[in-house]
């Protein structure tokens, strides 16, 4: 058996120093499924000093995914992390990646570091793209303690696991062709690849990087706008109208308004329509220079999708 990770190792301090940890000493809760990815966060979080939980979170949607835990909870106690198990119930059926990703977060909890690596940055950026996502979706995920290693690649993940004498738990349903991210890895990345002549994961991955800093951007001008002002919204760059009118419809969901929803508001404010309907039938309205947001109505009689001023 490898002794405990040393910082100092080359591979570990390579790792490490490409990774976005908290300062030593911080405790950070970490998502380990068992796979080579989550397994290289646990060694790398605890390398870097954190005080590291590792949770392990079974969907039980196939046979023997219990015994999982074990496997994360032996690596846990090697590398002196603590330990969670946590078991959720998802049905099989349609979108189960997105209803087993809800599942999971809603018991790991917001802050939970995860091991996505630079590989999975280039995917979701495929997988948004083919989804119609605007920046933020083509930005992907953001680096930071969140998302620690999205600067390794999964190929270190295993370098590093085989260095460290682990042996990572084989999920049969990351080869499943159901599912869009599996061809996504397996058959797009590789065709992509080969048409560009080059490995395009980094250019991916550099590239979500740029729109990462371009959303900030537009965040921050988009914030100086009031989406309730019904000139301002009007006169103000397309993209930063769109930005204030989604982040006002979005509110507390977690969930923004369709590309459709948030143009209807853009009428409305410009006088095209009186009132439109948005997201779950509310309603968008404008009155003396000002938009208004109003719960559905529960009248099927009423209009909320007026034309003219």
């Amino acid at each position: 058996m490898a002794p405990f990770p040393s910082p100092v190792d080359p591979l570990i301090a390579d790792l490490v120093g490409r990774c976005v940890f908290p300062v030593a000493g911080t405790p950070v809760v970490c998502a380990v499924s068992g796979g080579a990815d989550s397994l290289a966060l646990l060694v790398l979080a605890t390398a870097a000093g954190c005080e590291v939980t590792a949770v392990h979170v079974d969907h039980g949607l196939r046979s023997g995914s219990a015994a999982e835990a074990d496997v994360v909870a032996s690596a846990a106690d090697r590398y002196g992390a603590a330990f969670r198990s946590e078991r959720v119930v998802v049905a099989d059926g349609s979108n189960l990646e997105a209803r087993a990703r809800a599942a999971r977060f809603g018991v790991l909890g917001p802050d939970v570091a995860t091991g996505h690596t630079a590989d999975d940055q280039a995917e979701t950026v495929l997988a948004n793209l083919l989804r119609g996502a605007g920046v933020d979706g083509l930005a992907a995920m953001r680096a930071g303690t969140r998302h620690p290693l999205l600067a390794i690649r999964r190929a270190e993940t295993v370098a590093l696991c085989r260095q460290q004498g682990l042996e990572p738990v084989c999920d049969p349903s990351n080869e499943d062709p159901r599912f869009l991210r599996n061809r996504i890895r397996a058959e797009l990345v590789p065709l992509c690849s080969e048409l560009a002549g080059r490995d395009i994961v980094p250019v991916l991955a550099r590239q979500a990087g740029l729109l990462a800093g371009d959303a900030e951007v537009l965040a921050t001008v988009a914030a100086l706008v009031d989406p309730t002002d019904a000139k301002a919204i009007a006169a103000a760059p397309e993209a930063v109208s769109r930005r204030a009118i989604r982040e006002w419809l979005t509110g507390d969901s977690a969930y923004p308004p369709s590309l459709d929803a948030i143009e209807r508001v853009l009428e409305v404010a410009r006088g095209v329509r009186r009132a439109a309907e948005v997201a779950g039938g509310a309603r968008v309205a404008r009155s003396g220079g000002r938009l208004s947001l109003t719960p559905p109505m529960r009248s099927s009689g009423d209009r909320t999708d007026t034309v003219g001023p």
